[in-house]
């Protein structure tokens, strides 16, 4: 496979990022185009699809241009993509509409509306694993028929991100188990849709597209795609997954029982389960990218936008002087000035609501015990502290309510990159943290590790465990 690349999408809500990886899971190039969200009414957040393509399409061309890769060296196109969106199209797979995307928490009454139906938000917290949120799949789709009639009954499918960028790419609607089953009307065990959930919520199963594995091939790219990809026709499309499922395969945490934590805008623990659990305590189970695998998911929804926030309030002025080249490096640094436990300041990191530990859209942070003693820097080192004991409260979930108490934590994402904030998250979790290689190219590299084994390239997921490559280890210090 010498010579020969995937071409991995890591399609976020900031951007998408273009990845060129080889047949041995290495990063040769990669490249980065933005796109807007659109925030039209309190608590709506939508996209236009065409962004989503055009970024596609644009940093495509740019990588294979900046890299100097022929067009007949790239393998096949995959995938890894936001969760939670909803892109209603129509028969010829126009988008009737802007996305409904992950950050969208308007159909906070369709939740209640839903949890009502199942004897109230306690019964479906015990079937479910949390409360129905404004932010669900579900409740969403439940929006749309109510408040959308016209599109609603227009609507020939409902795609998410993936299954968008996949019909664009080979003309099919599609869906990929891991998407599918982050909607609330997957069956994990039969590994189809729900025709029971959809009955029981008046969704007509028609208006749902077909599945495939993250495995699977999707279809080839077509002439038109090609074109605007720089890309052959007839090249491959492997289906890829969400963005939690993909990074779970970047980090090499493949196996049963073995788990990874993410520091990115939001952040997570992911641990590889055979077992479809049903969720408890905010936790999620979900589909593997490994058709053989399920997923438990941890989610926090703020852990580097906390870091981000700080920089943005307290270190305005550092990120405006042209001397300081990276501003969070400086903050590293301004954190190992101050002792463990910021000398008694806490803060809580649920800066837009929390799913894990507690299931709540409107819970908000706080610094407590704070004094006029403290300074930026004790403020700073306690955010740091804050998204590591909500890691840990996770963990705690996880080991009581799931029998997870694994040593090891494989470490991805833009926020792993800093050495003081892994160290610390290994201090407070008792955990030893590995930080693989590229943390931010988790994402992509996951997928495109997904693709290899798709193609064969790799004898199933266990393998991929060698493939992944350990930058750093951190052990915790049990005197901090």
């Amino acid at each position: 496979m010498s010579g020969q690349y995937i071409v991995s999408h890591d399609v976020g809500t900031g951007g998408t990022k273009a990845v060129l990886v080889d047949a041995a899971g290495r990063t040769r190039h990669s490249c980065f185009e933005g796109y807007e969200v659109h925030y039209p009414r309190p608590h709506w957040a939508e996209q236009d699809p065409e962004d989503w393509w055009r970024a596609v399409t644009t940093s495509t061309r740019r990588l294979l241009e900046e890299s100097g890769t022929a067009p007949g060296d790239v393998l096949c196109v995959t995938f890894s993509t936001q969760l939670l969106g909803v892109v209603p199209v129509d028969g010829q797979g126009q988008p009737l509409r802007p996305a409904i995307i992950w950050l969208d928490a308007r159909a906070g009454r369709q939740a209640q509306q839903i949890m009502r139906k199942v004897l109230g938000p306690r019964v479906f917290a015990q079937i479910v694993g949390a409360e129905a949120t404004g932010k669900d799949v579900l409740p969403k789709l439940l929006w749309l028929k109510e408040n959308e009639e016209r599109v609603f009954s227009r609507t020939e499918k409902f795609l998410d991100v993936n299954g968008y960028l996949l019909y664009r790419c080979t003309e099919d609607l599609l869906c990929d188990w891991s998407a599918a089953s982050a909607t609330g009307l997957f069956d994990l065990k039969k590994k189809r849709w729900s025709d029971f959930l959809m009955r029981f919520f008046g969704l007509p199963r028609e208006k749902f597209p077909e599945l495939r594995r993250s495995t699977d091939e999707a279809g080839r790219l077509s002439k038109r795609s090609a074109e605007k990809l720089g890309l052959l026709e007839g090249t491959p499309v492997i289906c890829g997954a969400g963005d939690v499922l993909a990074a779970a395969v970047g980090s090499g945490a493949v196996g049963e029982g073995e788990g990874h934590i993410y520091l990115g805008t939001s952040g997570w623990v992911g641990v590889v389960m055979e077992r479809a659990y049903t969720g408890k305590s905010g936790i999620a189970t979900i589909q593997s990218a490994d058709p053989s695998k399920c997923f438990l998911l941890a989610e926090m929804e703020t852990a580097g936008a906390c870091l981000q926030w700080i920089a943005d309030q307290f270190y305005r002025r550092e990120q405006e002087d042209p001397e300081v080249a990276n501003v969070f490096r400086l903050m590293d640094e301004a954190v190992l000035g101050i002792e463990p436990g910021s000398d008694g300041l806490i803060f809580t990191p649920w800066m837009y609501g929390e799913r894990c530990p507690v299931s709540d859209i409107y819970v908000r942070s706080s610094f407590i015990n704070l004094s006029a003693d403290h300074r930026r820097e004790h403020m700073l080192r306690a955010v740091y502290e804050g998204v590591a004991y909500n890691l840990r409260w996770m963990l705690d979930l996880l080991r009581d309510k799931f029998r997870y108490d694994q040593d090891t934590l494989r470490a991805i994402g833009g926020g792993a990159r800093g050495d003081p904030w892994l160290q610390i998250i290994s201090d407070v979790t008792g955990k030893r943290v590995e930080r693989v290689a590229a943390p931010q190219e988790a994402g992509a590299v996951g997928a495109a590790l997904i693709a290899a084994v798709g193609l064969g390239i790799y004898d199933g997921f266990p393998a991929l465990k060698d493939v992944v490559q350990v930058d750093t280890i951190f052990e915790p210090d049990g005197a901090k």
